[in-house]
């Protein structure tokens, strides 16, 4: 099996509460991060993405998933590039 070379953002919720953006170039597993994170959502592709989810994600229903995080976090920039 051949190693990525590149990594991407994922988003690890961590034990105590919150949510912590990360990027890992192998896949998140109990082994490798369970020490750091109870559940791992991603990989996204941009960190806009994991940004907003990991602020915006937990109990939003707009935000259930990565596509809707990037979606939503492209929208936010948009936004805020208005507003400048």
């Amino acid at each position: 099996m051949s190693r990525r070379k590149y990594s991407w953002p994922y988003v690890g919720l961590v034990l105590g509460g919150g949510r912590v953006v990360f990027r890992s170039v192998e896949t998140p597993t109990w082994d490798s991060h369970g020490h750091l994170y109870g559940a791992v959502i991603g990989p996204f592709r941009t960190r806009r993405g994991a940004g907003f989810m990991s602020r915006y994600g937990a109990g939003n229903p707009h935000c259930r998933c990565v596509a809707d995080a990037e979606r939503l976090g492209y929208r936010e920039e948009l936004e805020e590039r208005k507003r400048a």
